[in-house]
């Protein structure tokens, strides 16, 4: 009875956590395109507090212990607004792991994934605190986004694993199954493309469309762009980078969301296909449509707030979408840990 118990409290804890990891990618984005990133600058706390400084003595007490950082309550209250949220994400988490291996005989996943999790969301309390600690470079940032998407896809794969109905037999083409498997390669890639263009503030490395800089293959500097070990703005050299290398980022992310659109759009077609699939395929496109249509109104209304965010909300649910469909055509295997 306390496995089934568990079991039970397993299920909604995921399914809790899925959402919850959605809000926390969702909150994460819309926190450094507001440029709150440093909101506070030190980890976990905020000026040395857990929450922020807002009385006037409390801000003269946190301006002398942070001279060169002025207090900025409003960057400072996004920063820990989603810090509070993603704490209690790796709480959540950390009850997946000790419930999976009670319940290990009925859940629907091998309990070595939420412990595999769990050191995915440690690892990203490190790079949480990294970004503030070495002032937002561009790896760690990139890094951040992409452990959050990681967890957001694992959670994803487990609740789907309880809730929906999985089954090897959905699909009986393997060209169907390589491209579904393939979708997450291709996600994942342009996620990262599109954290790298973010993290580098690269966004607006040129504004016309389709072209950039009124050509299709403008001036770019590859090497220094994607040269993972520097500083924000810098070259490894430390000296300020140059137009060229920002365009060849914005340029390679214009590059990956085309192969993207070709890949996804094609998948989607295959699912619509299958009568099982097709609202998957319909979703997928839609959602496809939409993310394309934020990624250029993003670039001709010059990054808004509101689009910029929704653009990242955008991949969170193509990567939800995609995950779901791994999940629903892979034979459910249960009760044999």
């Amino acid at each position: 009875m306390e496995n089934l118990a568990s079991f039970t409290l397993f299920r909604r804890i995921a399914l809790l956590a899925t959402v919850l990891a959605l809000c926390v990618v969702v909150l994460g984005a819309y926190v450094r395109l507001s440029d709150a990133g440093l909101g506070c600058p030190d980890w976990p706390g905020c000026y040395g507090t857990l929450t922020v400084p807002e009385s006037q003595s409390a801000i003269t007490h946190a301006q002398e212990a942070y001279p060169n950082k002025p207090v900025e309550t409003h960057k400072a209250w996004k920063e820990m607004a989603h810090r509070y949220v993603a704490g209690t994400l790796g709480l959540l988490v950390l009850s997946l792991c000790v419930l999976g291996w009670r319940a290990k005989r009925h859940i629907s996943v091998s309990p070595l994934v939420p412990t595999a999790l769990l050191f995915v969301i440690g690892f990203q309390a490190m790079l949480g605190m990294w970004t503030v600690t070495l002032l937002l470079k561009p790896v760690i940032v990139s890094s951040h986004l992409m452990g959050g998407m990681t967890t957001l896809a694992i959670l994803t794969w487990i609740a789907h694993r309880h809730f929906g109905t999985p089954s090897k037999r959905i699909v009986e083409s393997e060209r169907v199954r390589f491209w579904v498997r393939g979708a997450l390669v291709i996600i994942f890639a342009q996620i990262f493309l599109g954290g790298w263009t973010s993290s580098n503030y690269a966004a607006l490395a040129c504004t016309d469309f389709p072209t950039c800089h009124g050509e299709w293959l403008p001036d770019m500097d590859f090497g220094t762009a994607f040269h993972w070990v520097r500083e924000l703005g810098q070259t490894a050299a430390g000296q300020p980078l140059e137009l060229s290398a920002f365009t060849a980022i914005q340029w390679t992310h214009r590059l990956g969301a085309l192969i993207t659109f070709i890949y996804l759009s094609t998948l989607a077609v295959m699912l619509i296909k299958n009568e099982r699939l097709k609202t998957f395929g319909i979703v997928l496109l839609a959602l496809l449509l939409v993310q394309i249509s934020l990624g250029i109104g993003n670039l001709v209304l010059h990054l808004p707030l509101a689009l910029a965010v929704g653009h990242n909300m955008g991949a969170a649910l193509l990567l939800i979408t995609i995950v779901v469909v791994n999940s629903k055509i892979t034979e459910l295997s249960k009760g044999s840990y």
